[in-house]
């Protein structure tokens, strides 16, 4: 029994010692599994409460001098000669349109001028060997009247053929589209055979090399564009900035939904452009201060799909990704309307790539 109890007191000792030694491992272990990511060094700024310098909207590249042709008459196109990207000259053919009815009566028209001629011919002498007559008393007033009223009718046929002709020649025109200045083609919405509508695009044409913006801006903000200032224009898939000049101010949003129109011409610059696309205008207004106005640099936002988001500074140094609702743009600056405070401090850049809990260390 005595020795029974004694083993027991053994095993339990065995068993206290066993757990020392686990508590004192799982320590160890503990401390070894401790996080040793080194911070990312970040630059941090403040949102700016004072008012931009400059107006931005949304717009399209397009060449100064373009034009979509058509034609007035329907009928089939008989042939081509240009595609998309030719090199055209002022007045050269560009498509042919069927006009085998027109030049049918083009002919019409032309018979009708050669007899309409020589029944004036034939009328006006009649008319000057009566009138010659008519001073020697030789021929009665009744006759002289006869004479000159055939004489009137004789050219009022002949102008009126006249006339006939220019306005087949006018719907020939249409048949045949030519170029109404030198530039390039840039689009072709017709092939041989198809069939051409009165007002349906066929060809579009443009001077390359001189471009404009044309943008859409608020009612509340146009008053505040002036005619001839000057405007910066960021194209978005380049990110170039190129000088511009106002050229136009619309006085009536009745066909742009609201929006009025300004059109920015473009300086000359060695920037690859291409028509449709999109660019960011910035107008320069007068400055303004506004004391719930918080501004924050674009390029510190982080976008997520629909979502807009900034890092600020939370704590332990950490960078917190706060969600965002975002207004106005103020040139290279964003109006944020919720999501951050006025003094709260934001990371402007890092030297590491940023994720919600990472560990920072302000600069």
């Amino acid at each position: 029994m005595l020795k029974n109890i004694k083993s027991m007191k053994k095993i339990t000792t065995i068993f206290a010692i066993s757990a020392i030694i686990l508590t004192v491992s799982c320590g160890k272990d503990k401390t070894a599994t401790k996080d040793t990511t080194p911070a990312i060094a970040v630059t941090v700024s403040t949102p700016s409460a004072e008012g931009g310098s400059y107006l931005s909207a949304s717009g399209k590249i397009e060449a100064v001098q373009n034009a979509n042709l058509s034609t007035r008459m329907m009928g089939y196109v008989t042939e081509t000669y240009v595609n998309v990207g030719d090199k055209v000259s002022k007045g050269q053919l560009l498509l042919r349109i069927n006009s085998a009815d027109i030049s049918a009566q083009s002919a019409q028209v032309s018979a009708s001028i050669t007899e309409a001629k020589a029944a004036f011919k034939n009328a006006e002498k009649d008319y000057n060997r009566f009138k010659a007559l008519y001073e020697q008393n030789s021929v009665s007033q009744k006759e002289m009247d006869d004479i000159t009223a055939n004489y009137d009718m004789a050219k009022a046929r002949l102008e009126g053929a006249n006339q006939m002709k220019n306005q087949v020649n006018a719907q020939l025109s249409y048949s045949n589209i030519t170029a109404p200045f030198s530039g390039v083609v840039t689009g072709k919405f017709i092939n041989k055979g198809d069939m051409a509508n009165p007002g349906m695009p066929l060809i579009s044409i443009e001077t390359p090399g001189s471009f404009q913006v044309t943008a859409l801006v608020p009612e509340s903000e146009i008053t505040k564009i002036k005619d001839g200032s000057s405007a910066n224009v960021i194209v978005k898939s380049t990110n170039e900035l190129i000088k511009g000049t106002v050229t136009e101010v619309s006085s009536s949003a009745k066909n742009t939904g609201g929006q009025y129109l300004v059109k920015v011409v473009l300086d000359k610059t060695d920037a690859k452009l291409l028509s449709g696309m999109f660019t960011s205008v910035q107008f320069p207004v007068e400055k303004t201060t506004k004391s719930n106005l918080i501004l924050v640099p674009e390029s510190a936002l982080v976008k997520q799909g629909q979502l807009t988001g900034i890092y600020a500074i939370g704590n332990e140094n950490v960078a917190i990704l706060r969600w965002l609702r975002t207004g106005k743009t103020f040139g290279d600056n964003v109006e944020v309307l919720s999501g951050l405070a006025a003094d709260e401090q934001f990371i402007v850049s890092a030297e590491g790539k940023l994720f919600n809990g990472a560990k920072v260390s302000v600069q």
